[in-house]
């Protein structure tokens, strides 16, 4: 893309960092608050400006259109505006950004395209807030529960119902489960999203083809419940005790996962919390009880089915030989999402057209992109190589890496046919 492009990408990326800089350390942008709210606001006037129409829609996020769209069923570019707290300027914000600058040259060069563009912003993609992901997308498509729109902000305690209806989202219609915009009006979804890992950076590849998400099975809290007594006191063969179980069930849940990469089967897994009771913390104190979090990824639900019931087969079995009893809460699922086959085939080739590899990189990290994918809207994504991870202040994405990201949305575009 010309320098033109660049220097617009670059005053848009600036400019919304100015409005969403966290007091403390790297960017905030609230779901459905302050941060997400002034981001929508400052790419409207942008959108306007540019001679683009910009509509909300009924679950409050922005749409922006070009003036020749004819109301036939589009093909939609998107990703979210809202931010973890003190995180990152690009997670989100560049796919949005890319689609805006794609309108902006379709009517600057006269392109007319086969079916209408949009761009959608959406709200509320990190749980990071309500507990909750996906908000707008699913708040699209019926996905939104009676139970959903009572969390809470972790930091505000304003409920969900609360925030969307600030912002002019149709509450009711929401809690009927409706979809709020017609199935007719998608052709499809494509989405481009900086790489949440340093898989691409590794590589020295600007950009990369995403030919699923993995969907993950999760459980928030598992108790090990064992039995306190004295360190001193004790046997081996008379304790129950809790942390030597979890390490256990830890360790054999490493082993399974380490044989399943051997054979070339799609996983992640994560025990991201774990943790006695801080109130019974004693040196001469063996423990009664231990709390962890225990999450696996696949692109396969197979995978993940399998994966778990033999997890489950070892805690069974650690309960017997540790003489301990495993408490697991309700398992949260997110099923896999596919990439249309075709669409991630015309990316690669585009991709490859321009100087790079086209390398297919799965995503372990979710997007909104499973969301559409899941309620059968054809999808596709294109990742952007990251130096510094994501969800963090240090956050980073190379410009030339996004206008060359942006290079094959554009050209791609042209040739699918949805």
């Amino acid at each position: 893309m010309t320098a033109q492009w660049r220097e617009q990408a670059e005053k848009l990326f600036n400019d919304v960092a100015s409005l969403s800089r966290d007091p403390h350390e790297g960017i905030t942008r609230e779901s459905y608050g302050p941060g997400e709210n002034d981001t929508i606001a400052y790419l409207s006037d942008f959108a306007l400006t540019h001679g683009l129409d910009v509509v909300p829609d009924r679950a409050g996020n922005v749409i922006f259109k070009r003036k020749s769209d004819n109301g036939e069923p589009a093909l939609w570019y998107g990703s979210h505006l809202d931010s973890v707290p003190q995180g990152g300027n690009y997670d989100g914000l560049a796919g949005v950004v890319a689609g805006l600058l794609c309108l902006c040259r379709m009517d600057q060069e006269k392109v007319e395209t086969a079916r209408p563009i949009r761009v959608i912003g959406l709200r509320g993609e990190e749980s990071a807030w309500y507990g909750k992901s996906y908000i707008g997308s699913r708040a699209l498509f019926g996905g939104l529960t009676d139970q959903d729109l009572c969390l809470t902000n972790r930091f505000s305690k304003r409920t969900l119902a609360e925030a969307m209806e600030a912002v002019g989202a149709d509450l009711e219609a929401i809690r009927r489960q409706e979809w709020l915009i017609d199935r007719s009006q998608f052709a499809g979804y494509l989405e481009i999203h900086i790489e949440q890992a340093e898989s691409l950076e590794r590589m020295g590849q600007a950009l990369g083809i995403v030919p699923g998400i993995r969907g993950n099975f999760r459980h928030n809290q598992v108790r090990c419940l064992g039995e306190d007594g004295h360190s001193g006191a004790v046997a081996r063969e008379d304790r129950h005790d809790a942390v030597f179980a979890v390490s256990e069930l830890v360790a054999r849940i490493d082993e399974l996962w380490s044989e399943y990469v051997a054979a070339e089967r799609d996983l992640v897994v994560t025990v991201g919390t774990l943790g006695t009771n801080a109130a019974h913390h004693a040196v001469s104190r063996i423990p009664g009880e231990v709390s962890f979090s225990l999450e696996m990824r696949s692109l396969h639900h197979d995978t993940l089915k399998a994966f778990y019931s033999a997890a489950l087969a070892e805690a069974k079995s650690i309960e017997t030989s540790r003489q301990v009893r495993f408490e697991f809460d309700k398992r949260i699922d997110t099923a896999p999402a596919a990439m249309h086959g075709p669409w991630t085939d015309v990316f690669v080739r585009q991709a490859r057209d321009k100087g790079w590899k086209g390398v297919l990189t799965p995503s372990g990290a979710g997007h909104d992109a499973a969301v559409f994918a899941n309620v059968g809207i054809p999808s596709a994504m294109i990742f952007i190589r990251n130096q510094h991870g994501s969800h963090n202040p240090h956050e980073a994405m190379g410009l030339d890496d996004f206008l060359a990201a942006t290079e094959v949305l554009y050209h791609s575009t042209l040739e699918l046919k949805p």
